[in-house]
C-alpha cells in the first residue's frame, strides 16, 4: 500500500514527491514499490519512451491506483522544441579549448570538427557572437562566422559532447512553436486517457499555454496544463504565464543554461512566490538527488537544495534521472520524503496571511471561509481538517495557506482526487458521501478511527458549501467524534 499521510500524521510529509518513470523502475512491481515510500505523481516523459512504453507504463500505474484503492496522479511530459545534436561518428566527441567546430545545415558528418543537430533552422537562426551551449551548460561555443549552410563556432569551454544531446541557445530567439505534430498527437493520446496533468515543455509565453488548452479541450478532457519553465522569456513574462497555466515547473536544467547559473536560485524563488501568490502549485525539478543515480546518499548540498525549495513554498519536488535510470529509484524516494519531513516543521512556525481579494470577487468567500477554517482548526487543535471541494479550487486555497493540520480532500470527481495528489499536505480520500454534510462526517470519522487518527473528543473541521458540492464554500462546522 502507499504511503497514507493523512494517517501517518507527525511522520507524514505534506510536500507531495513526483517521480520520473524509466528502465529503473519499469514494471508494475518498481512501481509499486515506488508508491509505498511516497510517490504521488508519477511523470512519463515522452522525449524518452515510445508510446508503447507510455500506454504500459500508465496502464501500471493505473492498476495499482485501483488496487490501492487510493489516487495516483500522473504527469505526461511533451518532449517541446528540444534542440538535439544528430548522431557523432563514434558517439562522442572531445572539444578542446579554442577548437573550432563547424554545424551543417544537412548531410553526413564530415570529419569530427563537424556536427549536425536535429533542427532544421539553426543556421538560419544563429548569428555570429551568439553562443551555443551543449551537454547541459558543460560545454559552450561562440558562433564567430556562417555561411548559408554553415555556422563556424569557437569553443570557449571544452568537454566532452555525446550523440543526441541537448543543445541550447541563450539569448537566441528562435522561430520553432512549443507544440511540434509529435507534441500534439502525444497531447490528444494524454488528454484522451484522463491523466492528471500534462506538461508543457520551453514555455514562452501565455499563448503557448492557451494552444495546448485549446487542444485538450477539443477532446473534451479535463487535464490540466503544467507549464515549464526553461527559456528567459518565460521567467521575463511569469506573471502572466502562472495566469495562464493551472501549475508550474521549476525546469533548472535548461533554465540553468539558458540564464545565468548564478541567477538560479533567486529566479527559483521568485516563480514560486508568484505560484503563491497565484494560489497554483508548483514542482521543483532537476538534479535534486542527482548524485543518488549512483550513491545510496546524497551530497549535503543536495539535501540543503531540496530543504530550500520546500521553505520556499514547492508544492512538489521531482526526481528524474534518480528514479528513471539511477541506481537507486527506492531509496532517492525516501530519502526525499525524510528530508520533507525534516524541514516541514519550520513552515509551522511562520505566520498565516490572509489571502488579498478585492472586494467584487468571485473567491471572496470562499478564501475568507477556507482562511477561517484553517485558523479555527488550529487553535481548536483539531486533529482533521476536511475539504469537499467539486473542482479543486478549495483543496488548493487550502493547501497554498499551509496550515498545520491534516487536511483530508473529498470529491464526488475522480478527475479531482486525482489532481489533489500535487497539492501540498492535501490527501485525498476517494469514496466519501459528499452529496450532505452528516454521512460525510460520519464516513471521514470511521476512516480516521479505523485508521488510528482519530480518537473520541477529538475534533474534526470541515469547510464546505451549504449543498458540499457547490462552487462557493460558506460553510465551517467544527465537529467532536
Amino acid at each position: 500500500m502507499p504511503v497514507n499521510r493523512a494517517v501517518h500524521g507527525a511522520h507524514a510529509s505534506q510536500t507531495k514527491i513526483v517521480a520520473t518513470v524509466g528502465p529503473a523502475c519499469d514494471s508494475r512491481e518498481k512501481l509499486d514499490e515506488l508508491a509505498s515510500v511516497g510517490v504521488d505523481v508519477f511523470r512519463l516523459n515522452t522525449a524518452h519512451a515510445t508510446r508503447e512504453q507510455s500506454q504500459a507504463r500508465l496502464d501500471d500505474i493505473r492498476h495499482l491506483s485501483d488496487s490501492y484503492g487510493q489516487p495516483l496522479a500522473v504527469l505526461v511530459d511533451l518532449a517541446g522544441p528540444k534542440i538535439r545534436l544528430g548522431e557523432l561518428p563514434d558517439g562522442f566527441l572531445d572539444l578542446d579549448m579554442d577548437a573550432q567546430v563547424t554545424f551543417l545545415r544537412s548531410g553526413p558528418i564530415q570529419g569530427p570538427e563537424s556536427l549536425g543537430a536535429t533542427y532544421p533552422r539553426l543556421i538560419d537562426e544563429l548569428a555570429p557572437g551568439d553562443r551555443v551551449m551543449l551537454a547541459d551548460g558543460v560545454v559552450s561555443l561562440l558562433v564567430e562566422s556562417k555561411t548559408s549552410d554553415a555556422a563556424t563556432c569557437r569553443v570557449v569551454q571544452p568537454g566532452r559532447v555525446r550523440s543526441k544531446q541537448g543543445v541550447n541557445l541563450p539569448g537566441v530567439k528562435l522561430s520553432v512553436p512549443a507544440l511540434n505534430d509529435g507534441d500534439r498527437d502525444n497531447a490528444r493520446w494524454a488528454a484522451r486517457q484522463g491523466v492528471a496533468y500534462l506538461g508543457l515543455s520551453f514555455v514562452r509565453r501565455p499563448e503557448d499555454i492557451f494552444e495546448l488548452k485549446s487542444l485538450i479541450a477539443e477532446v473534451g478532457s479535463g487535464t490540466q496544463v503544467i507549464a515549464k519553465i526553461e527559456k528567459p522569456e518565460a521567467v521575463a513574462r511569469i506573471e502572466e504565464i502562472v495566469a495562464a497555466a493551472d501549475g508550474v515547473m521549476v525546469a533548472r536544467g535548461d533554465l540553468g543554461v539558458e540564464i545565468d547559473i548564478a541567477e538560479i536560485a533567486r529566479t527559483q524563488k521568485r516563480i514560486i512566490a508568484e505560484c503563491r501568490k497565484q494560489r497554483k502549485p508548483v514542482i521543483v525539478a532537476t538534479q535534486m538527488l542527482d548524485s543518488m543515480q549512483h550513491s545510496r546518499l546524497p551530497t549535503r548540498a543536495e539535501v540543503t537544495d531540496v530543504a530550500n525549495a520546500i521553505l520556499d513554498g514547492a508544492d512538489a519536488v521531482m526526481l528524474s534521472g534518480e528514479t528513471a535510470i539511477g541506481e537507486y529509484p527506492r531509496e532517492s524516494v525516501e530519502m526525499m520524503h525524510r528530508i520533507a519531513i525534516a524541514t516541514e516543521p519550520l513552515l509551522a512556525q511562520r505566520p498565516h496571511a490572509p489571502p488579498q481579494f478585492d472586494d467584487d470577487s468571485p473567491e471572496l468567500v470562499s478564501e475568507a471561509t477556507v482562511y477561517a477554517a484553517g485558523r479555527l482548526a488550529e487553535i481548536v487543535k483539531a486533529k482533521l481538517m476536511v475539504v469537499a471541494s467539486a473542482t479543486g479550487r478549495t483543496a488548493l486555497a487550502v493547501a497554498e495557506s499551509r496550515f498545520s493540520v491534516p487536511v483530508v480532500g473529498v470529491s464526488d470527481s475522480g478527475e479531482t482526487l486525482r489532481r489533489m495528489c500535487l497539492y501540498w499536505g492535501i490527501h485525498p480520500l476517494p469514496g466519501a458521501p459528499v452529496e450532505h454534510r452528516t454521512p460525510l462526517l460520519s464516513h471521514v470519522t470511521q476512516w480516521g478511527r479505523d485508521a488510528g487518527l482519530l480518537q473520541t473528543g477529538d475534533k474534526v473541521v470541515l469547510v464546505a458549501s451549504e449543498s458540499v458540492t457547490g462552487s462557493r464554500h460558506n460553510m465551517l462546522v467544527v465537529h467532536e467524534v
